[in-house]
């Protein structure tokens, strides 16, 4: 391994890293006395859809603690309002016209990210010219079915009732929603690496709802037809599928670099099951953050040694951070993994 490679991007490689790296999904966000400052002044839309402030945002907890990686401050949603999907948040997505037609898919227009995103790629210029140079960026997007679920249902819902009976009621026209969309996640990636992502994730937020055979059909084959468009990018790909522990095996096949895990199932497990091919990222309960410093640092030895020694682990939550988390609990996890690690 260079000396000079992030250790961030050095483990979605599977090299040696100098040190066990660590970031924290949603660590740009409503933990942190900065960010609520500032959304005090602006409301959501605005925050995601002004360059300068997402900006911003991306860059505070780069500010506040030693991470290994930054992640732009956007929203799941924002490539769906570029198409022309009318939503608001209360607080979540609510779509105003939910889409379960086939007249209403084929009027999806493409996304064309310099055109109607444009702020997002700005926001990506931005960050890197504030990032420190070993820490890199990353980009993301929601995976195709957690798009079709909110897209499908019209607002958030612990089980997604209307979409997952949409797959069996609607399969043909759930299969072209997820290649419209899937098409539609490539260019919004692939455009975020050329404006300068340094890797690229997909959030898969809701498959995990789904039995083995139904995520291979659909979320599956959408998100392989979306990794295989992204490879030329070059940058290291990122998939997390929350509650995923059933799917495992499913995943195994993905052409990513790195498989997020949730908290559910040790990392030795995963790692077993995803072969040495793979990097993993994850997996420490978002609420272990609330024990004792002594409680957290041995929650957080449990994932590092269950992770083991091969390279290839990127020290995370197995889900956001929650908002009334401790900053200074998250200052410590930090230190305490890159000591250990």
């Amino acid at each position: 391994m260079s000396g000079t490679t992030p250790a961030f991007l050095a483990a979605c490689r599977r090299e040696k890293p100098a040190h066990r790296p660590v970031w924290i999904m949603r660590q740009a966000g409503r933990y942190l006395p900065e960010y609520r400052a500032l959304r005090a002044k602006v409301d959501f839309a605005a925050l995601t859809h002004t360059a300068d402030l997402a900006a911003e945002v991306t860059l505070q907890p780069i500010r506040r603690y030693p991470l290994d990686a930054a992640i732009l401050f956007s929203d799941i949603m924002t490539p769906l309002q570029g198409m022309g999907i009318d939503l608001k948040f209360e607080p979540g997505p609510v779509v105003a016209s939910p889409i379960r037609t086939r007249a209403q898919i084929e009027a999806l227009p493409a996304l064309v990210p310099e055109r109607d995103v444009p702020f997002v790629l700005e926001t990506i210029r931005q960050v890197r010219s504030g990032l420190p140079s070993g820490v890199p960026l990353i980009g993301f997007a929601g995976a195709p079915f957690t798009l079709l679920c909110y897209l499908v249902c019209g607002r958030p819902s612990k089980e997604f009732a209307a979409a997952r009976g949409f797959l069996y009621a609607q399969p043909e026209d759930a299969e072209r929603l997820l290649t419209v969309l899937a098409d539609a996640m490539v260019e919004y990636l692939a455009a975020q690496a050329a404006a300068g992502a340094q890797a690229l994730m997909l959030f898969e937020s809701w498959a995990g709802l789904l039995a083995p055979p139904q995520f291979r059909r659909f979320a599956l084959a959408a998100v392989r037809r979306a990794a295989a468009a992204l490879r030329p990018t070059g940058v290291p790909l990122i998939y997390y599928v929350n509650q995923g522990s059933a799917l495992m095996e499913e995943v195994a096949g993905l052409d990513v670099d790195v498989v997020g895990v949730d908290w559910r199932t040790p990392l030795s497990q995963v790692r077993r099951t995803l072969g040495p091919g793979k990097a993993v990222q994850g997996n420490l309960d978002p609420a272990a953050l609330f024990g004792t410093p002594a409680e957290l640092a041995r929650q957080a030895d449990a994932v590092l040694e269950a992770a083991g020694s091969a390279p290839g682990h990127i020290f995370n939550l197995g889900h956001g951070i929650w908002p009334d988390t401790d900053p200074d609990a998250v200052a410590r996890l930090i230190d305490h993994v890159h000591e250990r690690g």
